[in-house]
């Protein structure tokens, strides 16, 4: 099967957990990979600042209206809810919070799950809320690829349970082996 697009969400403990899985992936991974980080409403872009040095792909913050574009990774914007449109854009929102956050995993799963059917991998990785669970689920059943990080090993293991207990997942993986799967799908 070939991928469209990766989305992952994180929490707590997301910064290092994000920092693990991207800085290994090659120049040449052409899935983007869009991604909420559950952050402050007033937070400064220094996650994709950060990431952005430390990683062989290009590091951003998604803008309303932009087209995707393979080889990038995206951020959600603090304080906006991070949707995928259709035809492959993003769309920001101020709607309300959903699972007390925004950006919202739930809302950019769903969002990419109807753009990107059976072609979307979704993750969820370190956290400590339900926030994801049920956007996984719905990737599951439009027939996407699932994976969640190994409860064991996240910083917090909240959002990996969650995310078991919602549905049944393709894969539960330790942060390193998502990242050489992640490379030899790219």
């Amino acid at each position: 099967m070939s991928y469209k697009a990766i989305v992952i969400g994180s929490s707590a403990g997301g910064l290092a957990a994000l920092k693990e899985l991207l800085s290994p992936l090659k120049k040449s991974f052409k899935i983007p990979i869009i991604i909420v980080q559950h952050i402050s409403p007033q937070s400064d872009n220094y996650i994709t600042t950060y990431l952005n040095n430390l990683c062989e792909l290009k590091v951003k913050e998604a803008d309303q209206r932009e087209l995707i574009k393979k080889g990038h990774v995206y951020f959600a914007t603090p304080n906006f809810h991070l949707l995928v449109e259709e035809n492959y854009s993003f769309s920001l929102s101020t709607e309300d919070r959903v699972n007390y956050a925004r950006p919202s995993i739930d809302v950019l799963f769903e969002t990419a799950s109807f753009a990107y059917g059976e072609k979307l991998i979704g993750i969820v990785l370190t956290g400590a809320n339900h926030d994801g669970a049920k956007g996984l689920r719905i990737i599951k059943e439009r027939g996407g690829l699932t994976i969640v990080q190994d409860p064991k090993e996240a910083e917090v293991d909240s959002m990996p349970l969650n995310a078991i207990k919602e549905s049944k997942v393709d894969q539960v993986l330790k942060l390193k082996d998502i990242a050489d799967f992640l490379n030899r799908l790219g």
